[in-house]
Protein backbone atom coordinates (compact mmCIF):
# COMPACT_ATOMS: atom_id res chain seq x y z
CA UNK A 1 0.00 0.00 0.00
CA UNK A 2 1.34 3.40 -0.77
CA UNK A 3 0.55 7.06 -0.82
CA UNK A 4 -2.83 8.30 0.34
CA UNK A 5 -4.16 4.78 1.04
CA UNK A 6 -1.22 4.02 3.33
CA UNK A 7 -1.68 7.34 5.10
CA UNK A 8 -5.38 6.62 5.59
CA UNK A 9 -4.61 3.13 6.91
CA UNK A 10 -2.02 4.49 9.35
CA UNK A 11 -4.35 7.27 10.53
CA UNK A 12 -7.34 4.96 11.05
CA UNK A 13 -5.18 2.32 12.77
CA UNK A 14 -3.76 4.97 15.11
CA UNK A 15 -7.25 6.21 15.99
CA UNK A 16 -8.44 2.64 16.61
CA UNK A 17 -5.50 1.82 18.89
CA UNK A 18 -5.97 5.05 20.83
CA UNK A 19 -9.70 4.38 21.03
CA UNK A 20 -9.06 0.87 22.36
CA UNK A 21 -6.88 2.47 25.04
CA UNK A 22 -9.76 4.71 26.14
CA UNK A 23 -9.12 7.92 24.18
CA UNK A 24 -12.72 9.11 23.62
CA UNK A 25 -11.68 11.87 21.22
CA UNK A 26 -9.81 9.43 18.99
CA UNK A 27 -12.77 7.05 19.12
CA UNK A 28 -15.21 9.82 18.01
CA UNK A 29 -12.84 10.84 15.21
CA UNK A 30 -12.53 7.23 14.07
CA UNK A 31 -16.30 6.70 14.01
CA UNK A 32 -16.74 9.93 12.06
CA UNK A 33 -14.14 8.90 9.47
CA UNK A 34 -15.61 5.41 9.25
CA UNK A 35 -19.09 6.88 8.73
CA UNK A 36 -17.88 8.56 5.54
CA UNK A 37 -16.11 5.41 4.33
CA UNK A 38 -19.09 3.18 5.12
CA UNK A 39 -21.60 5.56 3.52
CA UNK A 40 -19.62 5.43 0.27
CA UNK A 41 -19.14 1.66 0.45
CA UNK A 42 -22.82 0.90 1.06
CA UNK A 43 -23.99 3.69 -1.25
CA UNK A 44 -22.31 2.05 -4.24
CA UNK A 45 -24.11 -1.22 -3.49
CA UNK A 46 -27.58 -0.17 -2.41
CA UNK A 47 -30.32 1.88 -4.05
CA UNK A 48 -32.08 3.06 -0.89
CA UNK A 49 -30.57 5.93 1.09
CA UNK A 50 -32.45 4.66 4.16
CA UNK A 51 -30.84 1.22 3.80
CA UNK A 52 -27.43 2.87 3.44
CA UNK A 53 -27.91 4.83 6.67
CA UNK A 54 -29.24 1.76 8.50
CA UNK A 55 -26.21 -0.28 7.45
CA UNK A 56 -23.78 2.51 8.37
CA UNK A 57 -25.25 2.51 11.87
CA UNK A 58 -25.27 -1.31 12.11
CA UNK A 59 -21.65 -1.47 10.99
CA UNK A 60 -20.55 1.27 13.41
CA UNK A 61 -22.32 -0.52 16.27
CA UNK A 62 -20.66 -3.82 15.32
CA UNK A 63 -17.25 -2.14 15.15
CA UNK A 64 -17.89 -0.56 18.54
CA UNK A 65 -18.99 -3.87 20.11
CA UNK A 66 -16.06 -5.79 18.60
CA UNK A 67 -13.39 -3.11 19.02
CA UNK A 68 -11.40 -5.14 21.54
CA UNK A 69 -11.07 -8.03 19.05
CA UNK A 70 -9.04 -5.84 16.69
CA UNK A 71 -5.36 -6.80 16.69
CA UNK A 72 -3.23 -3.62 16.25
CA UNK A 73 -0.61 -5.68 14.43
CA UNK A 74 -3.03 -6.26 11.55
CA UNK A 75 -4.36 -3.83 8.92
CA UNK A 76 -7.30 -1.89 10.36
CA UNK A 77 -9.07 -1.18 7.08
CA UNK A 78 -9.25 -4.88 6.23
CA UNK A 79 -10.77 -5.60 9.66
CA UNK A 80 -13.33 -2.79 9.36
CA UNK A 81 -14.11 -3.77 5.77
CA UNK A 82 -14.84 -7.33 6.87
CA UNK A 83 -17.36 -6.05 9.41
CA UNK A 84 -19.02 -3.84 6.75
CA UNK A 85 -19.05 -6.67 4.21
CA UNK A 86 -20.77 -9.04 6.65
CA UNK A 87 -23.37 -6.38 7.48
CA UNK A 88 -24.06 -5.92 3.76
CA UNK A 89 -24.40 -9.66 3.20
CA UNK A 90 -26.70 -9.94 6.24
CA UNK A 91 -28.85 -7.15 4.77
CA UNK A 92 -29.09 -8.94 1.44
CA UNK A 93 -29.99 -12.21 3.17
CA UNK A 94 -32.72 -10.55 5.25
CA UNK A 95 -34.16 -9.05 2.08
CA UNK A 96 -33.59 -12.16 -0.07
CA UNK A 97 -31.32 -10.34 -2.47
CA UNK A 98 -28.75 -12.49 -4.25
CA UNK A 99 -25.51 -10.65 -4.92
CA UNK A 100 -21.80 -11.40 -4.81
CA UNK A 101 -19.27 -9.31 -2.90
CA UNK A 102 -15.67 -10.23 -3.68
CA UNK A 103 -13.66 -10.86 -0.55
CA UNK A 104 -10.84 -8.66 -1.76
CA UNK A 105 -12.81 -5.50 -2.58
CA UNK A 106 -11.30 -3.69 0.40
CA UNK A 107 -9.59 -1.29 -2.00
CA UNK A 108 -13.05 -0.22 -3.15
CA UNK A 109 -13.97 0.42 0.48
CA UNK A 110 -10.90 2.59 0.89
CA UNK A 111 -11.86 4.55 -2.22
CA UNK A 112 -15.05 5.88 -0.59
CA UNK A 113 -13.76 9.46 -0.47
CA UNK A 114 -11.91 9.30 -3.78
CA UNK A 115 -8.86 7.70 -2.21
CA UNK A 116 -6.89 5.88 -4.89
CA UNK A 117 -6.31 2.72 -2.88
CA UNK A 118 -3.76 0.25 -4.15
CA UNK A 119 -4.67 -3.41 -4.14
CA UNK A 120 -1.08 -4.55 -3.71
CA UNK A 121 -1.19 -4.83 0.08
CA UNK A 122 -4.52 -6.61 0.08
CA UNK A 123 -3.35 -9.03 -2.58
CA UNK A 124 -0.09 -9.59 -0.71
CA UNK A 125 -2.02 -10.47 2.47
CA UNK A 126 -4.29 -12.77 0.50
CA UNK A 127 -1.33 -14.42 -1.23
CA UNK A 128 0.37 -14.90 2.14
CA UNK A 129 -2.70 -16.59 3.59
CA UNK A 130 -3.23 -18.78 0.52
CA UNK A 131 0.46 -19.74 0.41
CA UNK A 132 -0.18 -22.50 2.96
CA UNK A 133 -2.17 -24.38 0.31
CA UNK A 134 -0.96 -26.59 -2.54
CA UNK A 135 -1.32 -24.88 -5.94
CA UNK A 136 -4.50 -26.75 -7.01
CA UNK A 137 -6.29 -25.94 -3.76
CA UNK A 138 -5.10 -22.34 -3.99
CA UNK A 139 -6.58 -22.08 -7.50
CA UNK A 140 -9.85 -23.61 -6.31
CA UNK A 141 -10.19 -21.18 -3.40
CA UNK A 142 -9.46 -18.24 -5.71
CA UNK A 143 -11.92 -19.46 -8.35
CA UNK A 144 -14.82 -20.19 -5.97
CA UNK A 145 -14.36 -17.87 -2.99
CA UNK A 146 -12.80 -14.85 -4.68
CA UNK A 147 -13.81 -14.96 -8.34
CA UNK A 148 -17.29 -16.32 -7.57
CA UNK A 149 -17.26 -19.33 -9.89
CA UNK A 150 -19.56 -22.22 -9.08
CA UNK A 151 -18.03 -25.50 -7.92
CA UNK A 152 -18.94 -27.01 -11.29
CA UNK A 153 -17.16 -24.19 -13.18
CA UNK A 154 -14.09 -24.32 -10.95
CA UNK A 155 -13.99 -28.12 -11.18
CA UNK A 156 -14.21 -27.96 -14.97
CA UNK A 157 -11.33 -25.47 -15.03
CA UNK A 158 -9.25 -27.92 -12.99
CA UNK A 159 -10.46 -30.98 -14.91
CA UNK A 160 -12.28 -32.58 -11.95
CA UNK A 161 -15.94 -33.28 -11.15
CA UNK A 162 -18.08 -30.89 -9.13
CA UNK A 163 -18.05 -33.41 -6.26
CA UNK A 164 -14.27 -33.64 -6.29
CA UNK A 165 -14.05 -29.83 -6.37
CA UNK A 166 -16.40 -29.64 -3.36
CA UNK A 167 -14.27 -32.08 -1.36
CA UNK A 168 -11.05 -30.31 -2.34
CA UNK A 169 -12.51 -26.91 -1.44
CA UNK A 170 -13.62 -28.21 1.96
CA UNK A 171 -10.12 -29.53 2.62
CA UNK A 172 -8.58 -26.28 1.45
CA UNK A 173 -10.78 -24.22 3.77
CA UNK A 174 -9.89 -26.49 6.68
CA UNK A 175 -6.18 -26.17 5.84
CA UNK A 176 -6.57 -22.39 5.63
CA UNK A 177 -8.00 -22.30 9.13
CA UNK A 178 -4.95 -24.10 10.44
CA UNK A 179 -2.59 -22.06 8.24
CA UNK A 180 -4.01 -18.70 9.28
CA UNK A 181 -3.72 -19.69 12.93
CA UNK A 182 -0.09 -20.64 12.33
CA UNK A 183 0.61 -17.33 10.57
CA UNK A 184 -0.98 -15.47 13.49
CA UNK A 185 1.15 -17.38 15.97
CA UNK A 186 4.32 -16.34 14.09
CA UNK A 187 3.70 -12.60 14.14
CA UNK A 188 5.98 -10.60 16.42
Amino acid sequence: MGGVAADLEDHLRSLMVRGQAGDAGAWRELLSALSRQLRGYFGRRLDSAADVEDLVQEALMAIHRRRMTYDPGQPFTAWAHAVARYKLIDHWRRNRIRKHVPIDDVSDWLAADGVDAEQGAVRADLDRVLSVLPERQRMLVRDVKIEGLSLAEAGARMGVSEGAAKVALHRAMKALTVGVQALGARKP
